[in-house]
């Protein structure tokens, strides 16, 4: 039998259609990319945050140029609330559950148009500003920090009011499980992620926990994990709201990044029609971000990268060191922060923000975990949210200048330090060998200081961040 293959008029049309529509993608990618400005571009391909986050950050301001204590307080009172004050009303009340107890996965509510804040002059719904409390006589004050002009008070007890969170009421003394979807992907495939929340019996601050904006780092999913369980709402005052998996898709498939190839904390506050990033940072920013006084994202080293357990904070901001005095046993690292990242857009919110980095991505570190859990009850002690018998650490330091060491040659890195190390000016750090000629190239330090990020052992190229050195450097007028 033969098979006689005819060429219909239609087949020539469906070749040329097949061919073109490649060339017309690319073209019209290109001609998008060409209209992105130089920031834009950079944004998005930047190397990694952890690096460049501190490279390209401000220093530390003094006198007049700091922030002033009043406006950023006025700032974060206001910032949070305006999204409260026009929200629409809850569709729902949300079940009161143990969070310990194994539970099946929230069904997702579907999502109203987030509503346009208002302005900072109009009244809240049911937000309270959040209480920053001076440290108290025989707590440890880090030296040379600020407390921005705040006094110590103790506010009155006041039962909790209803808390309102995608469109679903909370009942005071209540925790139980949310889903949040940004509503984009493609139907029947969409899966919730879950939003855990704590709404204590007593009214309180709102603090917000989010893990695993890029999904490959697994730490911080275990952080609010431990944290969350662990609160009683009977004895909480405020509320705690967690996102262990931002980045759900990401998570899956073990990657830093979103499907579309992009860092999504580098699309923040995001826009309801930019691109895919765009998006799902819109939607969990007007959704759940907004609703909150205080954020913690919390984050670990990337590109085989791993890091002392520290907070990456933005010390110009008097609110903000304050907010890093409640963190104990953890080192401060000043950063600005870049555009584009969850901990700057929060800060222009008027969210009291830091970024909490502990260990590497791909891994689950029960020292980096428990100086995480652990730190973070601290905070919320320090913030009035819960009492317990709390044994503060020595403080450690404030690092308001950092240096990364790259590597001059490619080759086979071998550290010669630890994570944490002290190492002084001119000590040899590591090496890097060549393979082929067996030459060995040492990578030496250019300061005084302490490793508080580090290349794992691993191939390199000429240029590659191997370590980030922090000094406790003098401040001018401290």
């Amino acid at each position: 039998m033969h098979w006689h293959y005819t060429l219909t008029p239609f087949r020539p049309l469906a070749c040329a259609l097949a061919l073109a529509v490649p060339a017309f993608v690319q073209a019209e990618t290109s001609a998008t990319d060409s209209e992105k400005s130089p920031e834009t571009r950079i944004a998005v391909l930047a190397e990694d945050e952890s690096v460049e986050d501190v490279e390209q950050s401000r220093p530390r301001e003094t006198g007049d140029a700091a922030p002033n204590a009043s406006e950023t307080a006025s700032a974060s009172a206001s910032g949070p609330k305006a999204a409260d004050s026009a929200e629409p009303k809850s569709k729902k009340v949300a079940p009161n559950i143990d969070l310990k107890e194994v539970a099946p996965a929230p069904e997702p509510t579907p999502q109203s148009a987030p509503a346009t804040p208002a302005t900072a002059a109009e009244p809240a719904a049911d937000a309270e500003p959040a209480v920053v409390t001076t440290p108290t006589e025989d707590s440890e004050i880090r030296l040379g920090e600020e407390t921005g002009g705040t006094v110590a008070r103790e506010p009155a007890v006041q039962p909790a009011e209803s808390f309102t969170l995608l469109d679903t009421e909370i009942l005071p003394s209540t925790s139980t499980r949310l889903a949040w979807s940004p509503g984009i992907q493609i139907a029947g495939l969409s899966q919730p992620t879950p939003v855990l929340v704590v709404n204590g019996a007593n009214a309180g601050p709102t603090l917000c926990l989010t893990g695993a904006i890029h999904g490959d780092e697994l730490n911080g999913i275990e952080i609010i994990r431990r944290t969350m369980y662990d609160l009683d709402p009977e004895k909480l005052s405020g509320r705690v709201v967690g996102i262990p998996i931002v980045n759900l898709p990401g998570f899956q498939q073990g990657s830093r990044y979103l499907p579309d190839r992009r860092d999504l904390n580098r699309h923040f506050p995001g826009s309801p029609d930019g691109s895919l990033a765009d998006r799902i940072a819109h939607s969990l920013f007007e959704n759940i971000i907004r609703r909150c006084n205080m954020l913690v994202d919390i984050h670990t080293g990337s590109l085989k990268r791993t890091n002392l357990p520290q907070l990456r904070a933005d010390m110009n901001n008097p609110d903000v060191a304050t907010f890093t005095q409640g963190f104990d046993r953890m080192a401060v690292v000043h950063s600005t922060g870049s555009p584009g990242m969850l901990r700057s857009a929060a800060v222009e919110a008027g969210i009291t923000t830091v970024t909490m980095e502990a260990g590497e991505s791909h891994r689950i570190q029960e020292h980096q975990i428990e100086a995480g859990v652990n730190s973070l009850t601290s905070l919320m002690e320090r913030q009035g949210m819960i009492s317990r018998m709390f044994v503060w650490g020595d403080p450690e330091p404030v690092y308001y200048d950092s240096d990364w060491i790259r590597a001059q040659h490619g080759g086979i890195l071998f550290s010669e330090v630890d994570l944490g190390a002290r190492v002084s000016e001119g000590e040899i750090l590591g090496y890097v060998a060549d393979p082929i000629t067996n030459a060995q190239y040492p990578i030496r330090s250019s300061s005084n200081g302490r490793i508080i990020g580090m290349a794992v052992d691993q191939v390199v190229m000429a240029g590659f961040a191997a370590y980030h050195i922090g000094t406790e450097a003098e401040v001018p007028g401290e």
